[in-house]
């Protein structure tokens, strides 16, 4: 898991090629307007299926801020400016753990560029690279991390094999058709 705080703490900034980058927990408050925007951009809304007004985004965020939860929501503030939301979570401890052979403390990311001028510039590679580096760095126990876009998001499939992940397989989860990416602590970290 992230930190036994880590719905209260940022982690850390890092510098990335994009620029400087920090997680910074997800505060409804603050970021409902904003991730809700992003929900009902058309690019993310064919894959997160999130569309719809605050009171949808807000059911999203509830379980994962919920206490106990094996999730944690994320805002990618890149240079001071917030450009992307990521989940970060237990894969072991997930429904997706009955479609692979999840290993214990396997971490898994979600993750969507909110902001279009960052899409198709290698934003997406160079934070995940970022955010791969901090899992690894923050939960030792973690062997690997995880994700599971759909296959028929070529630009995200091709930003985490950018960034260290292999295509493990194609899985069949009850809402899509998931290409398994998975990137090993013992695999060299990509060079920006």
């Amino acid at each position: 898991m992230p930190p036994a705080d880590a719905h209260t703490r940022p982690w850390a900034p890092v510098d990335t090629p994009a620029g400087a980058f920090q997680l910074v927990p997800v505060d409804p408050e603050r970021d409902l307007a904003t991730l809700t925007r992003w929900m009902n951009d058309p690019v993310v809304a064919a894959f997160w299926e999130l569309a719809g007004d605050e009171s949808v985004t807000a059911a999203h965020l509830a379980p994962q801020l919920a206490d106990g939860s094996h999730s944690t929501p994320w805002i990618g503030v890149l240079s001071g400016t917030p450009v992307s939301y990521w989940e970060l979570y237990r894969a072991d401890l997930d429904p997706l753990a009955r479609h692979y052979p999840a290993r214990p403390h396997d971490m898994g990311v979600h993750l969507l560029i909110g902001e279009e001028r960052h899409r198709g510039r290698g934003t997406g590679t160079a934070l995940l690279r970022a955010v791969t580096a901090l899992v690894l760095d923050h939960v030792p126990r973690c062997t690997r991390v995880v994700a599971e876009p759909d296959v028929r998001n070529a630009p995200s499939v091709s930003a985490f094999r950018r960034a260290g992940f292999r295509l493990s397989a194609e899985l069949d989860l009850p809402e899509k058709r998931a290409a398994l990416m998975v990137r090993d602590r013992t695999t060299p970290r990509p060079r920006p």
